[in-house]
Protein backbone atom coordinates (compact mmCIF):
# COMPACT_ATOMS: atom_id res chain seq x y z
CA UNK A 1 0.00 0.00 0.00
CA UNK A 2 3.17 2.30 0.78
CA UNK A 3 4.71 1.62 -1.93
CA UNK A 4 1.46 2.19 -4.37
CA UNK A 5 1.19 5.76 -2.77
CA UNK A 6 4.91 6.93 -3.19
CA UNK A 7 4.44 5.54 -7.03
CA UNK A 8 1.11 7.33 -7.87
CA UNK A 9 0.49 9.74 -5.81
CA UNK A 10 3.70 11.24 -3.76
CA UNK A 11 6.24 10.25 -1.26
CA UNK A 12 6.07 13.65 0.87
CA UNK A 13 3.14 12.90 2.95
CA UNK A 14 4.82 9.04 4.07
CA UNK A 15 8.21 10.78 4.62
CA UNK A 16 6.06 13.52 6.80
CA UNK A 17 5.15 10.56 8.77
CA UNK A 18 8.66 8.69 8.70
CA UNK A 19 10.32 11.93 10.14
CA UNK A 20 9.24 12.20 13.91
CA UNK A 21 9.21 8.38 14.22
CA UNK A 22 12.70 8.13 13.21
CA UNK A 23 13.61 11.29 15.37
CA UNK A 24 11.95 9.49 18.38
CA UNK A 25 14.45 6.43 17.67
CA UNK A 26 17.57 8.29 17.82
CA UNK A 27 16.32 10.70 20.34
CA UNK A 28 19.55 12.31 22.79
CA UNK A 29 21.99 10.04 20.52
CA UNK A 30 24.93 11.51 18.01
CA UNK A 31 26.22 9.98 15.01
CA UNK A 32 29.89 10.78 13.24
CA UNK A 33 27.82 9.50 10.07
CA UNK A 34 24.35 8.74 8.82
CA UNK A 35 24.43 6.49 5.70
CA UNK A 36 20.78 6.81 3.83
CA UNK A 37 20.39 4.28 1.53
CA UNK A 38 17.58 5.29 -1.74
CA UNK A 39 16.52 8.47 0.67
CA UNK A 40 12.80 8.43 -1.40
CA UNK A 41 11.28 8.67 2.40
CA UNK A 42 13.79 10.85 3.66
CA UNK A 43 13.21 14.63 3.58
CA UNK A 44 15.19 17.45 3.31
CA UNK A 45 14.33 18.40 7.56
CA UNK A 46 15.64 15.20 8.49
CA UNK A 47 18.41 15.20 6.62
CA UNK A 48 18.76 18.61 8.46
CA UNK A 49 17.80 16.86 11.62
CA UNK A 50 20.66 14.09 11.07
CA UNK A 51 23.56 16.90 10.35
CA UNK A 52 22.10 18.63 13.56
CA UNK A 53 23.25 15.42 15.87
CA UNK A 54 26.56 15.88 14.92
CA UNK A 55 26.63 13.15 11.58
CA UNK A 56 27.64 13.64 8.15
CA UNK A 57 25.08 12.47 5.79
CA UNK A 58 25.79 10.70 3.03
CA UNK A 59 23.27 9.50 0.32
CA UNK A 60 24.03 6.35 -1.91
CA UNK A 61 21.36 5.98 -5.02
CA UNK A 62 21.78 3.76 -7.62
CA UNK A 63 18.16 4.45 -9.24
CA UNK A 64 17.98 6.88 -11.77
CA UNK A 65 16.44 9.76 -9.21
CA UNK A 66 16.85 12.40 -11.90
CA UNK A 67 15.63 11.20 -14.62
CA UNK A 68 11.87 10.96 -16.04
CA UNK A 69 10.72 6.76 -15.80
CA UNK A 70 9.69 7.11 -12.50
CA UNK A 71 7.33 10.03 -12.54
CA UNK A 72 7.02 11.66 -8.52
CA UNK A 73 8.79 8.97 -7.07
CA UNK A 74 12.08 10.65 -6.05
CA UNK A 75 10.68 14.22 -6.23
CA UNK A 76 11.09 13.82 -2.01
CA UNK A 77 14.92 12.52 -2.62
CA UNK A 78 15.49 15.66 -5.39
CA UNK A 79 14.48 18.22 -2.42
CA UNK A 80 16.87 17.12 -0.20
CA UNK A 81 19.64 16.93 -2.35
CA UNK A 82 21.27 19.89 -1.45
CA UNK A 83 21.19 19.18 1.93
CA UNK A 84 23.39 15.97 2.00
CA UNK A 85 27.38 16.22 2.94
CA UNK A 86 28.08 13.88 -0.07
CA UNK A 87 25.52 12.45 -2.30
CA UNK A 88 26.65 9.58 -4.29
CA UNK A 89 25.42 8.41 -8.02
CA UNK A 90 25.86 5.39 -10.46
CA UNK A 91 25.45 7.07 -13.41
CA UNK A 92 27.75 10.38 -14.85
CA UNK A 93 25.47 12.11 -16.21
CA UNK A 94 23.71 12.18 -12.37
CA UNK A 95 26.95 14.00 -11.16
CA UNK A 96 25.75 17.24 -13.23
CA UNK A 97 21.97 16.80 -12.55
CA UNK A 98 22.70 16.12 -8.72
CA UNK A 99 25.17 19.60 -8.85
CA UNK A 100 22.23 21.32 -10.62
CA UNK A 101 20.09 20.35 -7.58
CA UNK A 102 22.22 22.01 -5.01
CA UNK A 103 24.05 18.84 -4.00
CA UNK A 104 27.13 20.06 -2.14
CA UNK A 105 30.15 17.34 -3.16
CA UNK A 106 28.63 14.01 -5.52
CA UNK A 107 30.65 10.83 -5.81
CA UNK A 108 30.56 8.49 -9.09
CA UNK A 109 30.75 5.01 -8.71
CA UNK A 110 29.98 1.79 -10.43
CA UNK A 111 27.51 -0.32 -8.67
CA UNK A 112 28.58 -2.81 -6.48
CA UNK A 113 27.61 -6.91 -6.08
CA UNK A 114 27.47 -7.75 -1.82
CA UNK A 115 31.03 -9.35 -0.86
CA UNK A 116 28.84 -12.07 1.15
CA UNK A 117 25.13 -11.83 -0.29
CA UNK A 118 26.83 -12.60 -3.60
CA UNK A 119 29.29 -15.18 -3.13
CA UNK A 120 29.08 -18.73 -4.61
CA UNK A 121 27.16 -20.84 -2.73
CA UNK A 122 27.60 -24.61 -3.08
CA UNK A 123 25.02 -26.42 -5.05
CA UNK A 124 23.97 -29.58 -4.54
CA UNK A 125 22.64 -32.09 -6.81
CA UNK A 126 18.76 -30.98 -5.49
CA UNK A 127 19.48 -27.77 -5.75
CA UNK A 128 20.76 -27.43 -9.10
CA UNK A 129 17.84 -29.75 -10.63
CA UNK A 130 15.72 -27.51 -8.92
CA UNK A 131 17.04 -23.99 -10.12
CA UNK A 132 19.18 -25.20 -13.55
CA UNK A 133 18.79 -23.36 -17.01
CA UNK A 134 20.43 -23.00 -20.08
CA UNK A 135 19.87 -19.22 -20.30
CA UNK A 136 18.47 -17.23 -18.03
CA UNK A 137 16.94 -13.42 -17.30
CA UNK A 138 16.14 -12.72 -13.96
CA UNK A 139 14.30 -9.68 -13.93
CA UNK A 140 11.46 -7.18 -14.05
CA UNK A 141 8.75 -6.81 -17.05
CA UNK A 142 9.47 -3.42 -19.16
CA UNK A 143 8.43 -3.27 -22.57
CA UNK A 144 11.36 -2.86 -24.91
CA UNK A 145 12.14 -6.41 -22.95
CA UNK A 146 9.44 -8.49 -24.22
CA UNK A 147 9.93 -8.03 -28.06
CA UNK A 148 13.56 -8.96 -27.11
CA UNK A 149 13.33 -12.50 -25.26
CA UNK A 150 10.30 -13.27 -28.24
CA UNK A 151 12.97 -13.01 -30.47
CA UNK A 152 15.29 -15.13 -28.49
CA UNK A 153 12.85 -17.85 -28.23
CA UNK A 154 11.66 -17.84 -32.28
CA UNK A 155 15.59 -18.57 -32.52
CA UNK A 156 15.14 -21.49 -30.66
CA UNK A 157 17.34 -20.07 -27.59
CA UNK A 158 16.37 -22.16 -24.64
CA UNK A 159 15.57 -19.32 -22.45
CA UNK A 160 13.97 -18.91 -18.62
CA UNK A 161 12.73 -15.79 -17.20
CA UNK A 162 12.27 -15.25 -13.35
CA UNK A 163 10.71 -11.82 -12.44
CA UNK A 164 7.87 -10.43 -12.00
CA UNK A 165 4.80 -8.34 -14.22
CA UNK A 166 5.88 -10.57 -17.15
CA UNK A 167 1.76 -11.05 -17.11
CA UNK A 168 1.12 -7.67 -18.09
CA UNK A 169 3.49 -8.16 -21.36
CA UNK A 170 1.99 -7.61 -25.03
CA UNK A 171 3.99 -10.82 -25.33
CA UNK A 172 3.16 -13.03 -22.47
CA UNK A 173 1.08 -15.69 -24.68
CA UNK A 174 4.77 -16.39 -26.56
CA UNK A 175 6.76 -16.02 -23.30
CA UNK A 176 4.68 -17.65 -20.42
CA UNK A 177 5.75 -21.36 -21.51
CA UNK A 178 9.48 -19.82 -20.30
CA UNK A 179 8.20 -17.73 -17.50
CA UNK A 180 9.54 -20.09 -14.44
CA UNK A 181 8.82 -17.61 -11.00
CA UNK A 182 8.38 -13.93 -10.12
CA UNK A 183 10.81 -11.65 -8.21
CA UNK A 184 13.86 -14.15 -7.16
CA UNK A 185 14.67 -13.10 -3.18
CA UNK A 186 18.52 -14.04 -1.34
CA UNK A 187 19.81 -17.44 -1.40
CA UNK A 188 16.71 -18.26 -3.99
CA UNK A 189 18.46 -15.37 -6.52
CA UNK A 190 21.57 -17.13 -6.24
CA UNK A 191 20.70 -20.12 -6.92
CA UNK A 192 19.13 -19.07 -10.14
CA UNK A 193 22.17 -17.01 -11.33
CA UNK A 194 24.41 -20.41 -10.37
CA UNK A 195 23.05 -22.04 -11.81
CA UNK A 196 22.44 -20.99 -14.99
CA UNK A 197 25.19 -21.78 -17.44
CA UNK A 198 24.20 -18.70 -19.32
CA UNK A 199 22.72 -15.14 -17.86
CA UNK A 200 21.43 -12.19 -19.55
CA UNK A 201 22.12 -8.70 -18.79
CA UNK A 202 19.43 -6.35 -20.12
CA UNK A 203 18.85 -3.13 -19.41
CA UNK A 204 16.25 -0.12 -18.59
CA UNK A 205 16.54 2.34 -21.50
CA UNK A 206 14.35 4.63 -19.62
CA UNK A 207 16.49 4.47 -16.91
CA UNK A 208 19.21 4.97 -18.71
CA UNK A 209 21.20 2.24 -17.72
CA UNK A 210 24.80 1.44 -18.98
CA UNK A 211 25.39 -1.84 -16.72
CA UNK A 212 23.62 -2.89 -13.81
CA UNK A 213 23.63 -4.51 -10.13
CA UNK A 214 23.50 -7.78 -12.45
CA UNK A 215 26.05 -7.05 -14.44
CA UNK A 216 28.59 -7.49 -11.66
CA UNK A 217 26.57 -9.73 -9.41
CA UNK A 218 26.41 -12.13 -12.51
CA UNK A 219 30.45 -12.40 -12.48
CA UNK A 220 30.31 -12.41 -8.65
CA UNK A 221 28.19 -15.44 -8.80
CA UNK A 222 30.11 -17.16 -11.11
CA UNK A 223 28.17 -17.53 -14.05
CA UNK A 224 28.60 -15.87 -17.45
CA UNK A 225 27.39 -12.69 -18.32
CA UNK A 226 26.03 -11.89 -21.78
CA UNK A 227 24.96 -8.36 -21.97
CA UNK A 228 23.91 -5.17 -23.94
CA UNK A 229 27.07 -3.58 -25.17
CA UNK A 230 28.02 -0.24 -23.75
CA UNK A 231 30.97 1.67 -23.04
CA UNK A 232 30.64 0.88 -19.17
CA UNK A 233 30.44 -3.28 -19.68
CA UNK A 234 33.54 -2.56 -21.88
CA UNK A 235 35.28 -0.78 -19.02
CA UNK A 236 33.98 -3.48 -16.61
CA UNK A 237 35.18 -6.84 -18.72
CA UNK A 238 36.55 -7.69 -21.83
CA UNK A 239 34.21 -9.00 -24.42
CA UNK A 240 35.00 -12.47 -25.31
CA UNK A 241 37.30 -13.21 -22.86
CA UNK A 242 35.33 -12.12 -19.70
CA UNK A 243 31.82 -11.66 -20.65
CA UNK A 244 30.14 -11.79 -24.20
CA UNK A 245 28.53 -8.48 -25.63
CA UNK A 246 25.85 -7.90 -28.37
CA UNK A 247 23.88 -4.97 -30.39
CA UNK A 248 20.73 -7.04 -31.64
CA UNK A 249 18.87 -10.07 -30.13
CA UNK A 250 20.15 -11.91 -33.25
CA UNK A 251 23.88 -11.14 -32.50
CA UNK A 252 22.59 -12.53 -28.69
CA UNK A 253 21.00 -15.66 -29.67
CA UNK A 254 23.64 -16.55 -31.72
CA UNK A 255 26.69 -15.65 -28.92
CA UNK A 256 24.14 -18.15 -26.91
CA UNK A 257 23.98 -20.69 -29.69
CA UNK A 258 27.71 -20.81 -29.99
CA UNK A 259 27.87 -20.66 -26.11
CA UNK A 260 26.02 -23.79 -25.35
CA UNK A 261 27.53 -25.79 -27.70
CA UNK A 262 31.03 -24.96 -26.69
CA UNK A 263 30.58 -25.99 -22.77
CA UNK A 264 34.96 -25.26 -22.06
CA UNK A 265 35.13 -21.75 -23.55
CA UNK A 266 31.59 -20.92 -21.84
CA UNK A 267 33.26 -22.16 -17.92
CA UNK A 268 36.69 -20.14 -19.30
CA UNK A 269 34.76 -16.75 -20.09
CA UNK A 270 33.02 -17.21 -16.66
CA UNK A 271 35.89 -18.25 -14.49
CA UNK A 272 37.78 -15.21 -16.40
CA UNK A 273 34.87 -12.63 -15.61
CA UNK A 274 34.55 -13.52 -11.81
CA UNK A 275 38.73 -13.03 -11.69
CA UNK A 276 37.91 -9.71 -13.56
CA UNK A 277 35.33 -8.77 -10.97
CA UNK A 278 37.33 -9.65 -8.35
CA UNK A 279 40.02 -7.60 -9.51
CA UNK A 280 38.19 -4.28 -10.34
CA UNK A 281 37.07 -4.78 -6.57
CA UNK A 282 33.48 -3.19 -7.24
CA UNK A 283 32.36 -4.98 -4.13
CA UNK A 284 30.06 -3.40 -1.32
CA UNK A 285 32.72 -3.51 1.34
CA UNK A 286 35.58 -1.43 -0.57
CA UNK A 287 32.39 0.76 -2.02
CA UNK A 288 31.53 1.72 2.25
CA UNK A 289 35.26 2.24 2.79
CA UNK A 290 35.53 4.93 -0.08
CA UNK A 291 32.36 6.66 0.72
CA UNK A 292 33.17 6.85 4.76
CA UNK A 293 36.76 8.05 3.26
CA UNK A 294 35.01 10.73 0.84
CA UNK A 295 32.43 12.08 3.82
CA UNK A 296 35.43 12.66 6.06
CA UNK A 297 38.07 14.38 3.07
Amino acid sequence: MVDRFVWKIHPAPIAAIVRPRLLRLISGQRYDLAFVDGGILINAELVRDLRARGARVVNFNHDDPYGSRDGVLFATYRNAVSQYDLVVVVRKENVAEARLMGARRVLHTFRVADDVEHSPRILTPAIREQWESHVAFIGTWMPERGPFLVRLLQRGVPLSIFGGRWQKAPEWPALHSAHRGNSLLGVDYCYAIQASRICLGLLSVQNRDLHTTRSLEIPSLGSLLCAQRTVEHEELYTDGEEAVFWNTPDECADLCHELLRDESRRARIAARGRERFLANGHRTDRLLTRIVQEAFA
